[in-house]
């Protein structure tokens, strides 16, 4: 009679290998994995602006979106999101940008994304002009044409194109999260489009 040894254990939670339970998927954070984080590291995150521009490469529209808080509030923001562990800047660029503007907005990503600033937003209000309740992160920002349509997904309801002088007024950023109005802002103000 064969004697059964007891399967191995899965890989994970040794110091090479992904943590059990994101085996197919070590990048990715279980709820109380991601809580845990966020009470101890700063979080890395790309934001874009996205525009639409002219024949000569100036900007006339910029995209807004309307978007669902997990507690059900509705806020105008950007397209925002967090680097996964082993991602390029670049990658989780357009990921975000497919994310929430869906694959048919075609962004113009140069081959070396360079932000236009880097925003670091604090739980705490007052310590900089951005706000995030759940945690410290810093943020790498971007200004991204996009030349096809967009069709927001996940949890974006809308885009809304506005002109720059629009997206830089007062009122819309009394609307925009975690001060995000500042940030639209000084995109507009790095493209030459703040007047």
């Amino acid at each position: 009679m064969a004697v059964r040894t007891p399967d191995p254990e899965p890989a994970g939670d040794d110091p090479f290998g992904p943590p059990k339970g994101n085996v197919s998927n070590p990048a990715w954070l279980s709820e109380i994995e991601l809580a845990e984080a966020r009470r101890r590291l700063p979080m890395l995150y790309v934001e874009a602006v996205p525009v639409r521009t002219d024949g000569m490469g100036q900007v006339v529209e910029v995209g807004i979106l309307l978007r669902a808080t997990p507690v059900g509030e509705i806020v105008r923001t950007i397209v925002s999101g967090r680097v996964r562990y082993g991602e390029t800047i670049r990658d989780a660029l357009f990921r975000h940008l497919e994310n929430d503007l869906g694959p048919m907005a075609f962004p113009l990503l140069p081959p070396q994304p360079v932000p236009f600033t880097v925003a670091e937003y604090f739980p705490l209000p007052g310590v900089s002009p951005f706000h995030d309740d759940r945690q410290h992160a810093v943020s790498l920002a971007f200004v991204v044409p996009v030349t096809g349509t967009c069709e927001p997904r996940q949890d974006a309801l809308e885009v809304t194109w506005l002109t720059p002088e629009e997206a830089s007024s007062d009122a819309l950023a009394a609307e925009m999260e975690g001060g995000r109005g500042t940030l639209v802002r000084l995109a507009l103000a790095s493209v030459g489009a703040l007047r």
